[in-house]
């Protein structure tokens, strides 16, 4: 079953340049897919379309086929999860607050917040605060903070950039187990080439604006 559609998006800047130009791909219930590629090539701007934070001058992102991003329609779905590069923490706010933020009133916040920090082995970090973990633990919260509302997708925008290459590797390895586990869709972009082969055989590059199948 096809969870997330992306079809025929065009995306370009003020000087006329196509970053996206006529890109498509479907990407099914739990599956994962990769795209590699430099600076610049539009792999972040293609997360932020799927996410509803930025419009698009043709084509179409639907979830379970169901359009949110049209040319004159861009809305941001609850079960579509983001993983921002830099973990995105909120600095003023506890580990349990930052993991919380975003879940509904009537959600038995404490008991999620318990499963999530088990999840990613952080039992009893949740009081403490962003500036006072590792940078491997705050994207393990940021991490957790994505999946505690139980996303359908979940987009992750080079989250290991910023790691050394032990940490990087473990992290890496938590993160595929616990998509695993959870069986979620993930769309995961890097300029790592490692890290793109590591988390999923579904692979591609963006050039010139398309997807190219790589091996």
């Amino acid at each position: 079953m096809t969870q997330l559609s992306v079809q025929h998006i065009r995306k370009s800047y003020a000087n006329d340049t196509h970053v996206l130009n006529e890109l498509s791909f479907e990407l099914g219930a739990g599956e994962r897919m990769s795209i590699l590629g430099e600076s610049g090539c539009g792999k972040s701007t293609l997360l932020r379309i799927i996410a509803g934070l930025e419009s698009i001058q043709a084509g179409r992102v639907s979830l379970d086929e169901i359009p949110y991003v049209t040319p004159k329609k861009i809305t941001t779905p609850n079960n579509i999860g983001f993983v921002f590069q830099n973990g995105a923490l909120f600095p003023h706010m506890t580990i349990e607050k930052n993991i919380a933020f975003g879940l509904a009133k009537h959600q038995p916040k404490k008991d999620i917040v318990e499963d999530m920090l088990a999840l990613i082995k952080l039992s009893g970090f949740e009081k403490r605060y962003p500036h006072e973990l590792s940078g491997g633990q705050r994207q393990r919260v940021a991490l957790a903070r994505s999946l505690a509302r139980k996303p359908s997708v979940l987009l992750l925008d080079e989250p290991f950039s910023g790691l050394d290459e032990q940490t990087r590797h473990t992290i890496r390895d938590e993160l595929i187990s616990i998509l695993n586990q959870a069986s979620i869709a993930s769309l995961f972009v890097t300029h790592h080439q490692d890290d793109a082969h590591v988390f999923s055989e579904n692979r591609y590059t963006i050039m010139n604006g398309r997807l190219e199948r790589r091996e």
